[in-house]
């Protein structure tokens, strides 16, 4: 015999030696004997029980969890119902005993008619093959060809009204083939083709591209004769335990060995070469592991990385972020996600997902890796000022800031100039109001109206402020547009200042002379398509970014509570009016218990007729 014991027990070539060695090495055998020396010699050194002592051993420490059909597969022929159990539910003595009976029937000395088809030259496998089938009469071939091997089964149906019987009696026939398939296999004639099958398994492991089997060797694409159909269709019958899904032939049930792949990469990225080590120990070959990585739903091969992909743009975000190992700007984001999420979208969940750490003004990193927020031009101003013990010089300032991030030193110096900060006596820069009973510090601009107060202005679930406007015809063409004095003074402006919010499409300018003005938006609703009727929510974050929320003009059928709640940018159901009148309180900064009528005198005195409207006011 010129097997080995990892010819006859395929897990044994998908373990790593250094797993193997510390439970099956024996004094009395060479190293690494179960793939060095054919099973028969070593069995004859330290005999059968031995033998079958270290497999058992080997079955209970590493592949408990396999059906022992899977760990031998010549048990699936002796004994059919123990070979579906696993050796964790029977026990190490158990299985032992079972590897036992399968080694010394298969070491038995050969019978004389054994002996003399022995003596016979070796013939190619299709050929024996075939004879299993030339007994058999045209309809029996019909059956076994049409259905039993056929790539699209014929039904019981069609074969009955073909031959002119009842489904029972095709039933019958396919039976009394399998049985004769089975009988015939257990025959010595069966012995290569049995080796060859044991050998498959150890080939193929546990998951593989279903096209390798029909390339394994070439005879596998000889045609059969008597059935005309290439050998290795009836060869897939006889690979028990295998299922053929999405292309793939794997051990067991294929969604059971994707999950167990999908575990392995739960702590993150992991390179490929690490990846397609460890995928191996579930017993996939390491030629085609890569490929199986792919195939895995919620896995994916990323930048010489094999990475975590869930549905969730928040954790695909976190593995790009955690492949690159430096903080990276939304549009790269979005660029290595490589899928249809928009970037406004991207930078919400970004700035709401506590995973994430804004780390410069456009640049996000992971808050597991630590390092200083950034918190916006005027927080981090007023962060340097506290650093330097209350008040600093605005160039020193001005250096640190533009050394450590992407703000630019006007930027800076205008910040520091505006609401929010003092010059003290010799020139430097502090928080306003923190000078004593001397300091001069003009008080901060108070506007007639606070934002809450101020029409189209509503507050997000943050906290944030968002101001609606409604686009028209001048705005699609360039125009710049007023902006509430309250949203305007929200924003940190006074008059005489200016803000400059950044944007990927472009700078928007505000400016406020006689009145706050915002300057053109064209570029930014050029991104969403926009059209007149259609409304942008927007605001200005501390790090002076433009934030944006699209949201398209309601359509005329929807009942007029819902037309109301769009109108502060919520689109859901809502099960009652109570339940609509409480999500417009909140949002123009009315507490949950505020009745109809404040809600009401709320809008009439902000100015938000269109609301009222709907509401029937």
């Amino acid at each position: 015999m010129n097997l080995s014991l990892s010819d006859l027990a395929p897990p044994v070539r998908w373990t790593s030696p250094g797993q193997i060695a510390p439970i099956a090495e024996d004094a009395d055998l060479p190293e690494a004997w179960w793939q060095a020396v054919p099973f028969d010699r070593a069995c004859a050194i330290v005999g059968l029980p031995r033998v079958a002592d270290h497999l058992a051993d080997l079955a209970t420490a590493c592949w408990g969890h396999l059906v022992l059909g899977d760990i031998l597969p010549l048990l699936r022929l002796s004994d059919p119902a123990e070979s579906e159990r696993t050796p964790e539910s029977l026990g190490r003595d158990v299985v032992q005993k079972l590897f036992l009976g399968v080694f010394e029937r298969l070491l038995e000395p050969p019978s004389q008619a054994a002996q003399v088809r022995a003596a016979r030259p070796d013939r190619p496998l299709p050929e024996v093959i075939d004879e299993i089938f030339t007994t058999l009469d045209e309809r029996q071939r019909a059956i076994a060809r049409d259905r039993l091997y056929a790539a699209n089964r014929v039904t019981l149906d069609d074969l009955a009204q073909r031959f002119n019987v009842t489904r029972e009696r095709i039933r019958q026939i396919e039976r009394d083939l399998r049985d004769h398939v089975d009988g015939w296999l257990a025959s010595p004639d069966a012995q290569a083709l049995v080796a060859h099958v044991s050998w498959l398994r150890g080939r193929l492991g546990s998951a593989v591209p279903a096209d390798d089997l029909a390339a394994a060797v070439p005879w596998h694409h000889e045609v059969l004769k008597t059935l005309d159909i290439p050998t290795w269709r009836f060869v897939r019958t006889l690979l028990t335990g295998y299922e053929q899904a999405d292309g793939w032939l794997v051990v067991g049930g294929s969604d059971e060995l994707r999950e167990k792949t999908r575990q392995l990469f739960a702590d993150g990225p992991h390179p490929v070469a690490e990846a397609v080590a460890m995928v191996a120990q579930l017993g996939v070959r390491e030629d085609v592991a890569e490929r199986w990585i792919e195939a895995v739903p919620h896995l994916r091969v990323f930048e010489g990385h094999v990475v975590p992909w869930p549905r969730s743009i928040n954790e695909k975000a976190e593995a790009v972020l955690a492949v690159s190992g430096d903080p990276l700007s939304p549009e790269e984001i979005q660029e290595r996600i490589g899928e249809d999420y928009s970037l406004v979208g991207i930078r919400n969940q970004l700035t709401a997902d506590e995973r994430f750490l804004r780390v410069d003004r456009n640049k996000y990193g992971l808050t597991r890796w630590g390092g200083d927020e950034y918190l916006g031009i005027r927080e981090m101003i007023a962060r340097e000022i506290e650093r330097a013990g209350g008040e600093a010089s605005i160039s020193t300032i001005v250096t640190n800031l533009t050394s450590r991030y992407d703000v630019s030193e006007s930027s800076v110096r205008a910040y520091a100039g505006g609401p929010g900060f003092e010059r003290t006596q010799r020139g430097w820069v502090r928080v306003a109001g923190t000078g004593g009973a001397g300091s001069e510090a003009a008080e901060p601009y108070q506007p007639r109206k606070d934002v809450s107060e101020t029409r189209r202005s509503f507050r997000s679930r943050d906290g944030r402020w968002w101001h609606r406007v409604d686009i028209n015809a001048e705005h699609l063409r360039g125009s710049g547009s007023p902006l509430p004095t309250g949203f305007a003074a929200y924003l940190g402006m006074a008059p005489g200042g200016s803000l400059t919010a950044s944007a990927p499409s472009g700078d928007v300018v505000i400016s406020w002379h006689n009145q706050p003005t915002m300057g053109s938006i064209r570029n930014v609703l050029a991104e969403f398509k926009a059209a007149d009727g259609d409304h942008v929510f927007l605001t200005v974050s501390d790090g002076g970014e433009l934030l944006t929320r699209f949201l398209p003009g309601a359509h005329p059928g929807i009942p007029p509570l819902a037309r109301a709640l769009h109108l502060i940018g919520y689109t859901a159901p809502v099960q009652s009016e109570a339940e609509g009148l409480r999500l417009i309180g909140a949002r123009i900064g009315l507490p949950d218990t505020a009745a109809r009528e404040e809600i009401v005198t709320r809008l009439r005195e902000r100015g938000d007729r269109d609301i009222l409207g709907y509401l029937g006011e």
